[in-house]
């Protein structure tokens, strides 16, 4: 079947939801709701998925852009999570989107913060990475092993970092995906292609074991889907359909640097967090010029918003601790935008994996996921990371739906992971993978679509986006499609052509 999502897909589909019976209900269309629709339609089952907004509208688009290896949860002790985390990042590298995730270096400044000692340490956690990347059957050409370098190698790939003092850098090698919402994206294309209806705009008001009562909220109608298995995959959300999930949200807030803010930054950073152990601020660059930092780890109290709010005191506190390691400390003025993410963690599943929790704190709680099944039948699936959503929602169809052929996904390629044609813009294939000549195809035939709208992004592009990639509105564009809308400016400048690209024939 075709991977195109559009609103005229969406209509007949919509049109088919409410008479059918099928095999597997997905509520929520994050990386770990999509990743379910794509695990059960894979096995041959009948899937409908929807979501309230659209395609990685909540959790999933306000990651750090990792695809890592679960070093961290080796310090803490977790040394299942970390396996579980390098063999799912080798799957991404090497089968299932290798064209959208790459191996990427990080620095740790080994600035007079860090003492002789923590550095050996740190290096032995490393070396312990790489045995696990090693395990996992990543080869070393697509994922390099970690080394020491001297200052003067570290100033040439971090030149903004303060020379003074400065013993030389600890050099990393991780995973990271290109864009987390297009991850998503792809995940529900592929699972449009083996048959899955994707239906975004469709909230869910209530949950069965048998199905659901859903809104379409672009019209208002109800209607009701049946289902022989239901999966709630709402992550953060998760509660208010299922009563019995207790979750303790933490938010994590990112800043988004203009360009130039950090110089010519050819490696991502790791900035030890005074006083924390085994905690850092990630500083990632973006090939379009843009820096993002993070992340801070707070708990959520309250009601849980469906866009989250980057508070002052995140921002100052990130400001702060990367400056730590700068030869020019950064100022409000550097930060362009800044977004912050809700984490569906664990609370009394997971209790017995975080033992010093018990103080309220978020950060040391488990990311390991969890599968519940409620009373009526409803599977729900919290907890976990972005690098885990396949085993997530593998877990998760297995519990739904035991009987089911076992899952193909470690090994089912994404839409856009096979071969690229020779002579691709190099921009395009990084984004698009083997349908970058397709995209290059529609300003071909209309050069007007060549135009830039903003940080190398084409009309075209959006105009694909909404032919192929279920984009209904403005927001889908500037905030899931591309990221242009994380810069206010930067979003309020693309408007006119994201509204010109939905009216393009």
């Amino acid at each position: 079947m075709n991977s195109s999502l559009n609103a005229a897909r969406r209509r007949w589909e919509l049109d088919e939801a409410g008479t059918d019976v099928v095999d597997v209900l997905v509520v929520g269309l994050g990386a770990t709701g999509a990743g379910a629709a794509l695990d059960a339609a894979s096995r041959g089952l009948s899937v409908a998925a929807v979501d309230a907004h659209d395609l990685a509208f909540g959790t999933s688009r306000w990651s750090s852009k990792l695809i890592h290896g679960g070093l961290r949860y080796l310090a803490s002790g977790q040394v299942g999570v970390a396996w579980e985390s390098a063999v799912e990042r080798d799957a991404l590298l090497r089968f299932t989107a290798p064209h959208l995730v790459a191996a990427h270096p990080y620095l740790l400044p080994l600035t007079p913060a860090v003492p002789r000692a923590q550095a050996a340490a740190l290096m032995a956690g490393y070396r312990l990475g790489d045995a696990l990347r090693a395990a996992a059957g990543t080869p070393r050409r697509l994922l390099p092993g970690p080394s020491r370098l001297a200052s003067g190698r570290a100033l040439a790939l971090a030149p903004s970092l303060r020379a003074d003092g400065l013993r030389g850098a600890l050099l990393s090698w991780d995973g990271r995906v290109v864009d987390d919402a297009r991850l998503v994206v792809a995940l529900a294309r592929t699972a449009a292609a083996h048959g899955a209806r994707i239906l975004t705009r469709c909230r869910a008001l209530a949950l069965a074991g048998d199905g659901a009562r859903v809104r379409d909220e672009l019209t208002g109608d109800e209607f009701d889907i049946r289902a022989r298995a239901v999966i709630n995959a709402t992550g953060v959300w998760a509660g208010e359909l299922t009563p019995s999930v207790a979750l303790r949200p933490s938010r994590g807030t990112h800043l988004v640097l203009r360009p130039g803010a950090l110089g010519a930054l050819r490696a991502g950073l790791h900035v030890p967090i005074p006083g924390e152990r085994a905690r850092f601020a990630l500083v990632l660059p973006q090939a379009d010029g843009r820096v993002y930092a993070g992340l801070t780890d707070e708990p959520l109290d309250g009601p849980v918003p469906d866009v989250p709010e980057a508070p002052e005191s995140d921002i100052a506190f990130l400001l702060e601790v990367i400056g730590t390691a700068l030869d020019r400390p950064l100022s409000r003025a550097d930060v362009a935008g800044a977004f912050a993410g809700l984490r569906p963690l664990v609370d009394a599943v997971d209790a017995v994996d975080a033992p010093d929790s018990a103080d309220g704190r978020t950060a040391d709680l488990s990311r390991r996921h969890a599968v519940l099944r409620s009373p009526d039948g409803v599977v729900t699936v919290v907890g976990g990371k972005l690098t885990t959503y396949r085993r997530m929602a593998e877990d998760a169809v297995d519990a739904a739906c035991p009987h089911a052929r076992a899952s193909r996904t470690a090994r089912l390629p994404l839409v856009g992971a096979g071969p690229v044609r020779p002579g691709a813009p190099r921009w395009l294939a990084r984004r698009y993978g083997s349908e970058a000549w397709a995209v290059r195809d529609l300003m071909r035939g209309d050069p007007a679509l060549a135009e830039p709208v903003a940080l190398g992004i084409t009309r075209a592009e959006l105009v694909w986006a909404v032919r192929h990639e279920g984009a209904l509105d403005a927001g889908d564009l500037l905030d899931r499609r591309t990221r242009i809308g994380l810069v206010p400016e930067d979003r309020a400048a693309a408007l006119p052509a994201a509204e010109a690209a939905l009216a393009y024939s």
